[in-house]
């Protein structure tokens, strides 16, 4: 049995969570990924001593808009945006931090056939809009945990051991406060979200049930490799069932991930 779950509200104007499979055109998949909302905590607290195990994600109905209740479960709209092609390679750099002239790396509104606009391009973007969730996640320890300290413990990290109770008080003041080491984002970084703590206001959309197939579950990094799992979505009552290790609502076996297995930086 995992420790008691964490819960914040997040919502915002814009979301992208993107299709590995679409990713030249990006398209968002309906609903919140468990790696997107892995990001969010891990925005507002991080520590190498702990990880965020996200359990499940409930999609709120958006109480900022206007008879909401009645809208679709989701709403899209598609954006044109100016992106670069590329980046300034390493080599070039090593030669310009020797000495040799730089050249400026322009991207400009002239157009492709200028030669300030040779490295732009135009993408369509197909993003959701007005979202809310309810992320319920738990931390977990890692073998880190209780380890001599390198670098000295934040100003808001109570001393004694590192246990599960620490780092659960920890994340709920910090959202009570409103704070967070760099700002959420439903995504992607132009889209920023909002956070707090829920107030028992909130209606999560339990009109909607759909099964959403296979959807990205989290992206882990080992031996200089990028390792992504999947999992089969299916949101019942609103509620997207994540959690591989433990039971979900309705007593909803866990999930099973696809792809590669699962890293767990556990003790």
């Amino acid at each position: 049995m995992l420790p008691p779950t964490v819960q914040v509200k997040v919502w915002g104007d814009y979301a992208l969570f993107t299709r590995p499979e679409l990713k030249v055109e990006r398209v968002s998949y309906p609903f919140m990924t468990p790696s997107a909302a892995r990001g969010i905590l891990d925005a507002i607290l991080f520590r190498p001593q702990m990880f965020w195990h996200v359990r499940r994600i409930t999609a709120l109905i958006p109480w900022w808009i206007p008879d909401a209740t009645n809208r679709p479960n989701y709403s899209t709209m598609s954006i044109l945006r100016n992106e670069i092609q590329g980046k300034i390679s390493e080599p070039d750099v090593k030669k310009w931090m020797n000495g040799a002239t730089p050249e400026p790396y322009l991207v400009d509104s002239a157009g492709r056939d200028s030669p300030g606009g040779a490295k732009r391009t135009q993408r369509h973007s197909l993003v959701l809009r007005d979202v809310a969730y309810l992320i319920d996640a738990s931390p977990l320890l890692t073998a880190k945990a209780n380890l001599p300290r390198t670098k000295p413990q934040g100003i808001d990290e109570p001393e004694g051991v590192d246990s599960i109770a620490k780092y659960v008080a920890m994340f709920q003041r910090r959202v009570a406060k409103g704070q967070c080491f760099h700002h959420p984002y439903l995504g992607i970084r132009e889209f920023a979200c909002h956070f707090a703590p829920p107030d028992g206001s909130e209606q999560p959309a339990t009109h909607w049930n759909e099964d959403l197939g296979i959807m990205l579950h989290d992206v882990a990094f080992k031996d200089e490799k990028y390792h992504p799992n999947f999992f089969q979505a299916k949101i019942e009552n609103g509620v997207l069932h994540c959690d591989y290790r433990d039971h979900g609502p309705g007593n909803l076996p866990p999930v099973k991930l696809l792809g590669q297995p699962v890293i767990e930086p556990l003790v």
